[in-house]
């Protein structure tokens, strides 16, 4: 029987190395596929005591000319200054509408029901759940981008659902109008039931009065097994512009001092309680903190802290 050579893992390395260059570039032109494009997530879920508490992404735009939006009543290199300290551009920025979906175990309350019927089922569904088993809606306050999905050519989006907002807001805009209201809330009206400031949706869900935004803008405190989270709806709509400087005016504001008012007064308790909040606007997945940072406020973006119960 004749020896036979012994190869080496280092010899067979050595000989996958000298493979002719046209064979690997003629693989690899072969290995070319197209590319997906920037992911959009669609649902951040978290637990909070027995509740399930999900962020739905219902939709996102660029706006052109941010400055005209933000910060009103400074000048522009104000405005260029904050803004390139956070690494944010001053000509465009990305909106974010954030409806949000908490499961008591006992109810399945959706808080705001974004741009239009079709993309709010569809960010419900993604979350799991279809529109029939919505036993509550609840509107912060009665901008479009809030009350858009609420109804369409089909009648009520959440036919079975129990329909729940502020009465100072509900007033308001019973007598200033608006193709919002008349549109989307007014056929709707005999479905609402009206709250006031601390009131209860459900047990464990509390309203806070929040105005300047509308003058009814409501936010709404989450507690469920010695946790609390906050969604804060509007109350800041931007995660730099809004709470690093929380004096600044924001067009959407009906009443900026009040506004900027409340958003002093609840971004102070947050941080002083370390408490999460789910923003309407903020980025996705829309969850995170406020600390107290100068005059003003820094956003602290959700890691895992919800993940340890």
């Amino acid at each position: 029987m004749t020896d036979q050579p012994r190869i080496t893992r280092r010899a067979a390395l050595a000989g996958a190395a000298t493979l002719p260059l046209a064979t690997g570039l003629a693989g690899r032109a072969r290995a070319q596929t197209a590319m997906q494009g920037a992911q959009v997530p669609k649902v951040n879920r978290v637990m909070l005591g027995d509740f399930e508490v999900s962020a739905l992404m219902a939709g996102t735009r660029t706006v052109e000319e941010p400055h005209g939006i933000f910060g009103m009543n400074v000048g522009e290199e104000e405005f260029a200054s904050a803004s390139e300290a956070a690494m944010i551009p001053t000509d465009k920025a990305q909106f974010f509408f954030h409806p949000t979906l908490v499961n008591t175990g006992s109810e399945l309350i959706l808080f705001d029901t974004g741009l239009s019927p079709e993309g709010i089922v569809a960010a419900v569904e993604a979350a799991g759940y279809g529109a029939d088993e919505v036993t509550h809606v609840v509107i912060t306050h009665m901008h479009g981008d809030h009350v858009g999905g609420l109804t369409g050519g089909d009648g009520p989006t959440f036919a079975n659902a129990q329909h729940v907002t502020g009465q100072a807001e509900f007033d308001h805009w019973s007598n200033a109008g608006g193709d919002a209201f008349t549109g989307k809330v007014q056929p709707l009206a005999e479905r609402f039931s009206f709250i006031g400031d601390g009131d209860s949706v459900a047990s464990g869900v509390t309203s806070v009065l929040a105005p300047g935004h509308t003058p009814g803008h409501m936010g709404f405190m989450l507690e469920s097994g010695g946790q609390q989270l906050m969604l804060i709806a509007d109350l800041a709509n931007h995660y730099v512009w809004s709470l690093a400087y929380p004096d600044w005016e924001v067009r959407f504001d009906t009443d900026k001092a009040m506004a900027a008012a409340s958003r002093r007064k609840v971004l102070d308790m947050l941080a002083a309680d370390k408490l999460p909040f789910i923003g309407y606007h903020m980025p996705f997945p829309a969850l995170g903190y406020a600390e107290t940072r100068g005059d003003g406020f820094h956003y602290v973006p959700h890691s895992y802290q919800l993940m340890l119960g």
